[in-house]
């Protein structure tokens, strides 16, 4: 009772979303009643009755193909969980697909047997022998459809298994980016706590009457970690604000040996820089050079127009320098790359060594 039309083009209702699984599709019945009409209307602009000598009212004809059609459908939706169970789809991918259309092709043709044999030898009296026709027709016609609807569920299948692989892909990118970020920023020199507990004990003994000040500007400096330490980024103005009491506590320690100019423009302060990556330049500084009041270390911090944050010491090496695995660096530049992707750039000169911070806006 069918065209041999391709029922491809027939719906586009099932051009929906893929969340939900094909079959179980809550706008399933009106993708049924279109591809049904769509193909009742073919077969009478193709006079497909006549030609195949097929007696039959025209709303008989459209209830077989609507019943067809629908039950090919259900019968998909029902058989889908039951094949689940025997065939893991996640394990067995084709060998799943293959079965679950072999299936639905032998429930889909059952049912186009019996509303063959309803229509025709229930309710017009036919023989078998006038059946034939309509019985391929329609068999025909329940294959195809049944392997529409297997194309379109292995579209869905694939769609599903490559959203939920780049799901588990971002949540675990996620999960390590947050993993590297906590150990870059716990990797901030626990020597700078001990040298300046030292220095702390040192006047606190001497009843020194700058130790209260120094005390303070010691928590300031810790107090900016911990509020600071779980994000990504900072405004450059908090982070300059931070640097002060740092380099204060510095100073004690170094007195002379230390020089720290600083000369950064107001527009650029309200951008942002990760945090406490002026402190490990500092420090790194520090680390890798002499310093003493005979010799001493050089640091300047200025912002340049292209929106950067230049950190330039003079280079002067300790002969026993401490073993160094850049890990200060290789932590600031891992940090911008992962937060923005930009890059941190670095020059060493005989004289100079020289650090250039993105400062980034935020979107």
């Amino acid at each position: 009772m069918k065209n041999l039309v391709s029922p491809v083009s027939a719906v586009t209702g099932l051009i929906y979303q893929f969340k939900t699984g094909m079959f179980n599709h809550r706008y399933r019945y009106i993708s049924i009643g279109l591809l049904a009409l769509y193909t009742f209307v073919n077969t009478e602009l193709c006079n497909v009755y006549y030609y195949f000598d097929i007696e039959i009212e025209w709303y008989y004809a459209f209830l077989t193909i609507l019943f067809i059609t629908g039950f090919a459908w259900e019968g998909n939706r029902l058989l889908e969980p039951f094949i689940q169970q025997r065939v893991q789809p996640q394990k067995n991918k084709w060998r799943y697909l293959g079965i679950f259309f072999i299936a639905g092709n032998i429930v889909a043709s059952i049912t186009a047997i019996a509303m063959v044999y309803f229509i025709g030898n229930v309710m017009h009296g036919y023989t078998w022998q006038q059946n034939i026709n309509p019985l391929k027709l329609n068999i025909i016609y329940v294959s195809l459809v049944n392997l529409f609807f297997h194309l379109v569920n292995a579209i869905f299948f694939f769609f599903r298994e490559y959203r939920n692989q780049w799901m588990e892909t971002e949540e675990l990118r996620r999960s390590s980016t947050q993993a590297e970020l906590e150990m870059v920023r716990s990797q901030i020199n626990p020597h700078f706590l001990f040298n300046n507990l030292n220095v702390l004990s040192g006047m606190v003994i001497k009843d020194n009457p700058e130790a209260n000040k120094f005390i303070e500007e010691f928590s300031k400096v810790y107090r900016y970690i911990l509020n600071n330490h779980q994000k990504e980024l900072v405004e450059l103005r908090s982070e300059l604000e931070f640097i002060q009491p740092y380099i204060f506590l510095l100073k004690k320690r170094f007195n002379d040996g230390l020089v720290v100019d600083m000369n950064v423009a107001d527009k650029h302060k309200n951008l942002y820089i990760v945090p406490a990556a002026l402190q490990m330049l500092i420090e790194n500084a520090i680390k890798h050079n002499v310093v003493s009041q005979h010799r001493p270390l050089h640091i300047d911090i200025h912002s340049n127009g292209n929106e950067t944050l230049v950190v330039k010491n003079n280079l002067q090496p300790r002969i026993m320098s401490e073993p160094s695995g850049r890990i200060g660096l290789q932590n600031i530049r891992r940090r911008y790359e992962i937060v923005s992707g930009r890059e941190v750039e670095i020059k060493k000169s005989t004289t100079d060594f020289e650090v250039t911070l993105p400062l980034l806006n935020l979107n």
